[in-house]
């Protein structure tokens, strides 16, 4: 048996704010959504495959110290795009973990940008190559890890 991951779903405390986040600034298409007032969700994906659901039931801002979610990790095709993304979400006005493009470890060739969406849930946009040379905020852990 192998399993893949089919979509992400993430909890949100604001479904207009985290959907133009996601849709305007990350650039996945909505696929489908619902707007009762007590069952708000949204469906994003890219080419009709559903990539991740917005359910607007939390009450709290996303909490690092719990157990669940550590960070959800988006690869991109290239350095190239991962650049234009950090523009667009310096451009929204996104918390960033670390300054610009880092390896994933010192010396490494994959890597990417480390941020927040408006919830606080951490986000990653990364490549597999292509950061050779790119600074790593820490030697002892990989950069995904504790930020």
């Amino acid at each position: 048996m192998t399993l893949r991951t089919g979509h992400i779903g993430l909890n949100v405390t604001d479904l207009d704010r985290s959907l133009a986040f996601y849709r305007d600034v990350l650039g996945f298409a909505l696929l489908a959504e619902g707007k009762e007032d007590d069952r708000r969700y949204a469906f994003l994906g890219e080419e009709g495959h559903l990539v991740l659901t917005l359910w607007q039931q939390a009450q709290q801002p996303y909490e690092g110290g719990r157990a669940g979610l550590h960070h959800l990790a988006l690869e991109a095709d290239s350095i190239e795009q991962v650049r234009k993304y950090e523009a667009a979400l310096r451009a929204y006005g996104a918390e960033f973990a670390y300054e610009g493009v880092v390896a994933h470890s010192e010396g490494a060739a994959s890597g990417g940008i480390f941020f927040h969406d408006p919830d606080g849930t951490r986000l990653e946009i990364s490549v597999p190559s292509g950061v050779e040379g790119a600074p790593a905020p820490t030697e002892s852990a990989p950069t995904c890890g504790f930020f």
